[in-house]
């Protein structure tokens, strides 16, 4: 099992009370696809850098990282497109997280 970082940027067009219940919903599909979730951040709503339809001018990001099967990347990136809730989603294989060193003995 490899990790991944996904970064999903949620269409909150007028809906901006069910955000909490699209993540919940985000997170049910990645663990039904065989996913371990090890952390959900949550960054807010924020302006894109460039504005391609006024209709979407900002969305709230929220970054995953999960281990998971290399072969069922692309069945979830087919299944997050065609969201409703999903305006952009980007995966990426994420570093192994580094742990400290132990004390020296003095």
């Amino acid at each position: 099992m490899k990790r991944y970082e996904g970064l999903f940027i949620l269409d909150t067009a007028g809906k901006e009370d069910g955000v909490k219940d699209t993540i919940e919903r985000i997170s049910q599909e990645l663990t039904a696809a065989g996913c371990k979730i090890e952390t959900v951040q949550k960054m807010d709503r924020r302006p894109f850098a460039r504005v391609a339809n006024r209709k979407h001018a900002a969305g709230f990001y929220v970054n995953f990282i999960f281990t998971a099967e290399p072969a069922v990347m692309a069945k979830l990136r087919q299944r997050f497109v065609h969201s409703q809730d999903v305006f952009r989603v980007l995966f990426t294989t994420a570093p192994q997280p580094k742990t400290a060193p132990a004390p020296a003995q003095a």
